[in-house]
């Protein structure tokens, strides 16, 4: 003989949620871990209005002011976000340098292209201004 285990749904009370447990709600949800929906499907609990009270009252979120109240750290975790912040750092500039790096071996490719267009074709590809012409062009730039 087989039992069914289903479950029941039972309506909740304001008085069966501990401290701890409303802090437990509170937390997961100013994490990310949870929005405000799915702790309430989660955990059963009778409206969302009672999750919107307890992250006025346990949250740390300044609802007078609407912004995040900045908790003083401990010197650990200051640590800890600044070693995190460093490492970022440094993999950007290792990108960055890279890139500079690559750049750089293609400006010597296309230069060594343009040469041997050059020589094959034997056509100028570069404009070669002497100081005259340069001195030339500029002067018509400013009458113009």
């Amino acid at each position: 003989m087989k039992k069914s285990t289903k479950t029941v749904y039972v309506k909740r009370t304001q008085k069966d949620y501990s401290l701890s447990f409303k802090l437990q709600v509170v937390e997961q949800i100013e994490t990310g871990q949870l929005d405000r929906l799915s702790a309430h499907l989660k955990y059963g609990i009778q409206a969302r209005s009672t999750i919107t009270s307890w992250l006025r009252k346990y949250g740390t979120f300044d609802w007078e002011n609407l912004s995040t109240v900045s908790m003083a750290k401990k010197p650990e975790q200051r640590i800890i976000e600044l070693e995190a912040k460093i490492k970022l750092l440094e993999k950007q500039k290792a990108r960055a340098e890279h890139l500079a790096e690559r750049a750089d071996k293609k400006v010597i490719i296309f230069d060594m292209l343009v040469d041997m267009a050059e020589k094959e074709y034997d056509i100028a590809i570069r404009k070669n201004y002497t100081p005259e012409l340069l001195n030339a062009s500029k002067k018509k730039k400013k009458k113009q």
